[in-house]
């Protein structure tokens, strides 16, 4: 147990307390798609929610047309205020289209989606759904420090399950990626990058007037690009993160359309936006070895801490890792992120309208 205090606030889980939190002031957004269909991790989190009673739920729905009926019937049996925003319905897609905001799907395009119809609250949180350890204090603890005038939250957690480290994606690609970019520096936006113990987690809350700013990657980097847009608005001052405990929940292989090495490509080039619109020159000629160097590093000190707490620790599966996550260090290419409501071609309203009549249309 510990109290260190970052460059941005870092509240800990020092006796277990609940704290008092405005709940019901606030929109809980959800992503889910079809492999959380009636799982026991998602009725968990949909469960640990009731007895939190928010303000309002979103699920922004990625799924098939013959799956969305079962699934939104499915969510209507929690006792939630709940509503379904199915993201790749015909007509949304056509409106999108029509605004030239279709194209490349994914995670981040979902939660802009759901964002937009969060906007009519005070306070918005955001979390996946997947998680085995979930707890009904993690909206309140997100809450917290907008309640005492902060604008943005980000949630960390300990990454230890089945007797082994995870977060790899974090531990051997963005932790060591930022430090390599750090040497030599002092960047403030690498500063807050730094900040942040968990800086890819899926758990972070902010203030509405944030949330219409946010302008989400659309796919993995939407993590790393939250954090980029959290930077221009609320600063060092305006942010906090806040403890979770033990996260658990699904993990990837390394490789694969959906595994870590093709996440490891969004998240950099999410990464390298962010410091490029900070001024931040990658240098991206010397930067794989500079990462290589701080990610080996890393791993000696991963490997120790394994030892220390007796877990099991592959040191040349980590380092097979480091190699495989250096093909995702160059640049960013063209930037296909989505608008910030405030700029949006179309309302959240036209959305929820077209999303409800797709949903209809299958019923």
């Amino acid at each position: 147990m510990e109290y260190v205090q970052e460059r941005v606030t870092t509240l800990h889980d020092l006796t277990g307390e609940t704290p008092t939190a405005p709940t019901d002031r606030a929109t809980v957004v959800v992503p889910m798609t079809e492999r959380e269909y009636a799982g026991l991790a998602p009725d968990r989190v949909l469960t640990e929610l009731e007895r939190v009673d928010p303000g309002q739920v979103v699920v922004p729905l990625r799924a098939p047309a013959d799956r969305v009926v079962d699934f939104h019937d499915w969510l209507a049996d929690f006792d939630l205020s709940l509503s379904v925003l199915w993201c790749n319905g015909p007509r949304l897609e056509s409106l999108l289209d029509d605004h030239c905001l279709d194209g490349e799907f994914g995670k981040g395009r979902d939660v802009w989606l759901g964002l937009g119809q969060a906007l009519d609250s005070e306070f918005v949180v955001v979390h996946d759904a997947d998680t085995k350890s979930y707890s009904r204090t993690d909206v309140a603890r997100l809450l917290f420090p907008l309640a005492h005038g902060h604008d943005f939250a980000k949630g960390y957690y300990a990454r230890v399950e089945n007797d082994r480290l995870y977060g790899r994606l974090f531990r051997l690609f963005f932790a060591p990626l930022v430090r390599a970019l750090s040497q030599g520096r002092d960047a403030p936006v690498l500063r807050y990058l730094e900040s942040f113990r968990y800086a890819l987690a899926g758990e972070f809350a902010a203030t509405a007037d944030l949330v219409e700013r946010f302008r989400p990657q659309r796919s993995w980097g939407l993590e790393v690009g939250t954090l980029g847009d959290a930077f221009d608005y609320a600063g060092f001052e305006g942010t906090a993160q806040v403890d979770l405990g033990t996260y658990e929940h699904d993990h990837r292989a390394v490789s694969g359309p959906t595994g870590l090495s093709d996440m490891s490509r969004h998240v950099g080039a999410a990464l390298f936006r962010v410091v490029g619109e900070s001024d931040v020159d990658p240098e991206y000629d010397t930067l794989p070895d500079r990462y290589r160097e701080a990610a080996r590093s890393l791993v000696r000190s991963y490997e120790l801490d394994a030892a220390f707490n007796g877990l099991a620790y592959d040191r040349a599966d980590e380092l097979e890792q480091v190699e495989t996550y250096v093909d995702a260090i160059e640049p960013p290419g063209t930037d296909r992120r989505l608008p910030a409501w405030t700029d949006a071609p179309l309302s959240p309203e036209r959305v929820a309208e077209a999303a409800a009549a797709d949903l209809e249309a299958v019923r």
